[in-house]
This record gives structure tokens, C-alpha cells and sequence, in this order.
């Protein structure tokens, strides 16, 4: 088998909320189904489709939004460019004409309760994120294909290992699935994290498609900052949370009123660079991101949407109080992404196989490297940075509450982005040559811990706060 190659535009997707797992997984999962049943039997061929949710999609898919994403996904909306707002006005269209349009143009049958189907007591044995979808060609048979949401936003089709076959076979000039490769390479070609991946990047795509789009990313990112900082209100789902990012966003900035984003910053900047000052904007960046993935809102998988806050706060905390510019988010972005990548091969990204050290682990280790490498740090403060991050959320349990990700999800990735800056502040203030442990070790122990945690503890809200806090799924 090939080893897998992953570009840094792989680890940062653009999308909705709440979970890349059960949300932008399943969307493009349907986007899949669709383009098979094109290239095959034709949509005009279809009478009925039925979508089928195993394993942890079915027990935390309601709060995860994972129907709607199918329905969407169906209908042939894709998640980058859809008008978040036209969402609740395109599910009760369906709802009450009991249709669907599939691609947006074939009119069939379609009940939500029926064509959905939950199967909660099942799961399918590659990995625990199964759905399977059956469309019903008339006298042309049955087409059925089952496909695998396994982290991140990424989708693998069953009996199948290659995700994106044209990466597959792609040979880049610094091949790297390890963290002792990297350094390698860097040893070699005396390049920084950044530009090695860079080089390989140019591998997809020129040098100013890299930029545009990797600023396309951070402006997604910094959107749902603001825009999660300026919203009041309260959450969906049932569990009634109060969004706190506002309320906190104006505490800081004495109520005064900022009419875009340059602004607010320009406000924030005024305000000193106070340890308490600038830890509670952090918890502010992470909150308002997070508040707005909760909310069916765009935000960017970094590595996931789960952890979606975790990235985009320690780079707003980089730009607000370490005078960050343009070209350190580029050179943030492309080192975080090879730190998730590394974490991907090695272990993994999913919840659903790994706890909440997946998500936030993996997230705050990618922050803190990104962030020791725009501080001046070497390669190997970077790796010692992000081993660093990982090795404080070893063990972390992922038990939403409800089957929203929203109780403890979103208060983690505040923990997440300051675990990342002090581990960045330490690894910069030690020598790397006396560390103990390596990147390499914790992703092999994050792995192992992976395999012996509990099923219960991996996004089934089976065990740990979901037990415990006083209420049930039905009521969400």
C-alpha cells in the first residue's frame, strides 16, 4: 500500500457546524453518493433513497445535525457555499412537501422520520462513523454504497483505503509520516516547518494559489470570531447554553460598539497586554468560534470542527498582543497543518476512535507548533511545542452532553488554545536536546490510549458527563 499523502488544504476545510465527523463528513459522504448514482444508474433513475446511520452517527447524529447534513448534502447544497440562513427554510420545504430535490433537480419521495433511518444498536465494523445510503432504481435494481466519515471531514467509501487517489500517487520533494522525518528534512535542506511544507504543497498547486487560499481559511476563521464575539443568545439543540462570548466581548471592551472587524481589534489592541486582559480574550476567540459551530454556522475544521476554536484563537492572540502579521498566518497555517497531518497517519483525528484527545488534543499541539514557529522558535522547539500540548490531553474522554457539541466541548477549546501557548512558551524557553520524550512518542501513545479507552468514551454520550448531567437525548 502507498503511504498516505495530505495536503495542508486537507486538515483545514471550510464548512458548517457542528461536527466534522457527523456533519461535514456525512455531507460530502451524500455529495459522493450522488456523483456515483450520476456516473452509474443516472438520477433521473431514482425512485427512493433511504440513508442508513450506524454506530456513533446514529447515537449522537441528532445532536450532531447528521440528518440535516444528508438532506442537504441530497439536495446538492455543499457546505462552503451555502447561505447558513436559507438552512432552516430549506429542511421545512422538505418537512412539508415530504420531497426532495436530489442534486437540486430530481423531485422524489422523501419523509425525514422514514428515509432516515438511526440505526443506534448497530455498527459497522471498519470504523464507527458508517452510513449507508440505498437508492431504489425502479426496474433497474437497487444501488446501495456504504461510506465511513473517519475524522476531520474526511470520507473513505467501504473496502476502500484511499481517500484521494491523485495524493496518493503524488510524489513530493519532502515525503513526511513522521515527526523524526520532518526534522529530518529540515536537518538536510536547513528549511523551517513551513517551507518544507510549502514545497510539497507546490506539488497541488502554485505558490499563489497556496496563499490566496490559505488566507481564504484564516478569513473564515476570523469571521467566525467576530461574528461569534457580536451574537447573543442561546444555543440550539434543547440544552438551552447561553452563548458567553458576547457578553464577555463586551465586558472587555467596556460595551463600546465595533462596526466590523478591524475595529474591534484596533479596540482590543488599546486595552493593554495584561496576563488577565489577554487570557480572557483567548477564552473569548475560542468561545465565539465554538458558540457559532454549535450554531449550523461556517467555521473551519482545525483538524476538526469539534475543535474548530482552538486554531483560530491562538492566532487572533498572536495577531492582537504579539503584533502578528499577514505572512505569519501563512506561515502558522502551513506549519499547524503538517503537525495534524503527522497526528492523522500516526493515530488519529476522530473522536469517534480516539476521545476528545483527537480533537483538542491534536488541535492545541498543531496551535502550539504553529505558533512557536511565527515566535522565532527552531524546528525542533516547534516539535517539542506541539508533543508538548498533547502529552497535558492524553486520556481526554469525548462524553457530550445530549449529543451536542456544545457541554464540555466548547469551554475545552479555550483549554485547548492556552494549553497551546504556554506549551509554545515553554518549548521556546527550553533546549530541545534535553527533551525526554518526542512528537513521534506521543502520537504512538496517544494511539495506543485510543485503542484501550472504552467505547463509551468516544462520542456515543454512553458514559462520563453525558450520564451525569440530568438530561436525555430525547430532550434534544
Amino acid at each position: 500500500m502507498k503511504e498516505e499523502r495530505i495536503s495542508v488544504f486537507d486538515i483545514f476545510k471550510i464548512g458548517i457546524g457542528p461536527s466534522s465527523s457527523h456533519t461535514l463528513g456525512p455531507w460530502r459522504a451524500a455529495q459522493l453518493f450522488l456523483k456515483t448514482l450520476e456516473n452509474t444508474i443516472g438520477l433521473e433513475n431514482v425512485q427512493l433513497v433511504k440513508v442508513l446511520l450506524y454506530g456513533s452517527l446514529a447515537k449522537t447524529g441528532k445532536g450532531h445535525g447528521t440528518d440535516i447534513a444528508v438532506i442537504l448534502g441530497l439536495s446538492g447544497y455543499d457546505p462552503v457555499t451555502i447561505d447558513t440562513t436559507d438552512i432552516d427554510r430549506i429542511l421545512a420545504e422538505i418537512a412539508i412537501n415530504e420531497t426532495i430535490f436530489l442534486q437540486g433537480d430530481m423531485k422524489i419521495a422523501f419523509t425525514l422520520k422514514e428515509d432516515v433511518i438511526f440505526k443506534i444498536k448497530e455498527s459497522l465494523p471498519f470504523h464507527p462513523n458508517g452510513i449507508t445510503f440505498i437508492a431504489d432504481c425502479g426496474n433497474l435494481g437497487e444501488k446501495r454504497e456504504t461510506y465511513y466519515s473517519i475524522g476531520g471531514g474526511f470520507v473513505i467509501q467501504e473496502n476502500s483505503t484511499d481517500e484521494d487517489n491523485t495524493k496518493e500517487i503524488s510524489v513530493l520533494p519532502y515525503p513526511i509520516d513522521h515527526a523524526s522525518d520532518l526534522l529530518n528534512w529540515h536537518q538536510i535542506s536547513g528549511k523551517p516547518i513551513w517551507e518544507i511544507v510549502l514545497d510539497n504543497e507546490k506539488v497541488w498547486r502554485n505558490e499563489t494559489v497556496i496563499r490566496k487560499d490559505l488566507m481564504n481559511i484564516w478569513h473564515v476563521m476570523r469571521e467566525s470570531i467576530f461574528h461569534g464575539s457580536q451574537t447573543e443568545g442561546i444555543l440550539p439543540g434543547g440544552l438551552n447554553v447561553k452563548r458567553r462570548a458576547a457578553g464577555l466581548n463586551q465586558k472587555l471592551l467596556n460595551e463600546k460598539q465595533c462596526a466590523d472587524y478591524a475595529q474591534w481589534l484596533r479596540a482590543i489592541c488599546s486595552g493593554g497586554t495584561g496576563f488577565n486582559y489577554t487570557l480572557d480574550w483567548v477564552s473569548c476567540f475560542a468561545l465565539a468560534v465554538n458558540e457559532e459551530n454549535a450554531s449550523y454556522s461556517r467555521v473551519v475544521t482545525a483538524p476538526t470542527n469539534g475543535a474548530a476554536g482552538v486554531i483560530p484563537a491562538v492566532i487572533q492572540y498572536h495577531i492582537a498582543f504579539c503584533n502578528g502579521t499577514e505572512e505569519d498566518i501563512f506561515r502558522f497555517l502551513l506549519t499547524a497543518g503538517e503537525i495534524g497531518s503527522i497526528f492523522k497517519k500516526g493515530a488519529t483525528i476522530s473522536a469517534a476512535m480516539g476521545g476528545c484527545q483527537a480533537e483538542i488534543g491534536v488541535s492545541s499541539a498543531m496551535a502550539a507548533a504553529g505558533l512557536t514557529e511565527v515566535s522565532g522558535g527552531s524546528v525542533e522547539q516547534c516539535l517539542m511545542a506541539a508533543e508538548i500540548a498533547m502529552e497535558h490531553h492524553l486520556g481526554m474522554t469525548c462524553d457530550p452532553v445530549g449529543g451536542l457539541v456544545q457541554i464540555p466541548c466548547i469551554e475545552r477549546n479555550t483549554m485547548g488554545a492556552i494549553k497551546a501557548i504556554t506549551a509554545s512558551q515553554l518549548a521556546m524557553q527550553s533546549n530541545p536536546e534535553n527533551a525526554k520524550v518526542s512528537l513521534d512518542n506521543v502520537v504512538k501513545t496517544m494511539w495506543q490510549t485510543a485503542l484501550d479507552m472504552n467505547h463509551r468514551y468516544k462520542e456515543t454520550s454512553e458514559a462520563g458527563l453525558a450520564v451525569n448531567i440530568p438530561i436525555s437525548l430525547s430532550e434534544c
